[in-house]
């Protein structure tokens, strides 16, 4: 896929480069970061409707697990689709995106269900976005569960979650207060999210997603798009060579008390057994009444029953 193509949309996500791409509008303003108190922090940005986003999940919950003590991550919206009116170069409307998204679910190995863009088509992804940071104010780490949450909606349940019936529903499930999100949605979070906009640009972010590993002397390493684990790891080791790396408990017990569902390959990628044996496995969990599966045209997603933890 040329890049000239994913530049031009933001919903082509290019397999290769493993990146959603947004306008060019960037500039080279000098980077400024909140403090920092572990000995790195990644700034993420991303966006609820990014695929490629998605797509990384496997190698993001690996890297919090193993480098957690010594990383602290800041999730920043990019604003991938403002709306539908620039859009060219083979996506004009939203029904375009649904074969590319079942396709780039194949690469990623990740279940997407692209018909939410026949069946209920998303006009934005910044209200979604906005909601986010509305969370961001009562608890950065519930907002992370509730990110989860509104994307497994999109991805798998094909549930338009710009409407706030479907945001309500996520915040509820993740333990937000419902009442004060909808005031921060329609007020402060407006606000929050354009900072979020002006840093993506300050940043230089043409693409989700973009994480910028930075240590308290301002030096960064810089990972674009959708990469193997061990690209994530080294910047961290580039950063603070004398990071440890955490060892934890790859069992099921243990991975599903900390992530309430996850996929065949995040699995395979969290507890270290083959992917081809990883679907197998917790397919016997879910037989047994341990978990719950949800299957979707493109892959299935297992889920600890009647639970939710944190991130």
């Amino acid at each position: 896929m040329k890049n000239k193509t994913t530049s031009e949309n933001p919903l082509i996500c290019d397999p290769v480069e493993g990146i959603c791409g947004i306008p060019d509008s960037a500039d080279n303003t000098k980077i400024k970061v909140q403090k920092i108190i572990k000995p790195v922090k990644l700034v993420y940005f991303t966006d609820p409707i990014c695929s490629s986003c998605w797509g990384i999940e496997p190698q993001l919950r690996k890297l919090k697990l193993e480098y957690g003590n010594s990383l602290e991550i800041e999730y920043r919206m990019g604003g991938l689709l403002p709306d539908w009116s620039y859009n060219s170069g083979g996506i004009s409307k939203p029904s375009d995106v649904a074969h590319h998204w079942d396709e780039v679910s194949v690469h990623y190995d990740m279940p997407i269900d692209g018909d939410v863009w026949l069946e209920d088509p998303l006009p934005s992804s910044y209200p979604p976005s906005i909601a986010f940071k509305a969370a961001q104010q009562q608890d950065p780490d519930i907002a992370v569960l509730f990110l989860r949450e509104i994307r497994e909606m999109v991805f798998l349940q094909k549930k338009n979650i710009t409407k706030w019936e479907h945001l309500e529903s996520a915040a509820k499930k993740v333990g937000l207060n419902t009442s004060q999100l909808k005031i921060d949605f329609d007020g402060i979070a407006k606000t929050l999210f354009e900072e979020d906009l002006k840093l993506a640009k300050q940043f230089g972010v043409r693409g989700f997603p973009t994480m910028f590993f930075i240590d308290k002397e301002g030096n960064k390493e810089t990972v674009y798009g959708s990469k193997p684990y061990a690209f994530y790891e080294t910047s961290v080791l580039k950063l603070n060579p004398s990071a440890a790396k955490c060892e934890y408990n790859k069992n099921s017990d243990t991975l599903f008390a900390k992530y309430n569902s996850l996929t065949a390959k995040e699995f395979s990628e969290l507890s270290g057994m083959p992917r081809s044996e990883s679907e197998k496995y917790l397919n016997d969990l879910s037989a047994k009444n341990i978990l719950e599966k949800l299957t979707t045209k493109n892959g299935s997603i297992w889920k600890l029953k009647n639970s939710v933890k944190m991130e």
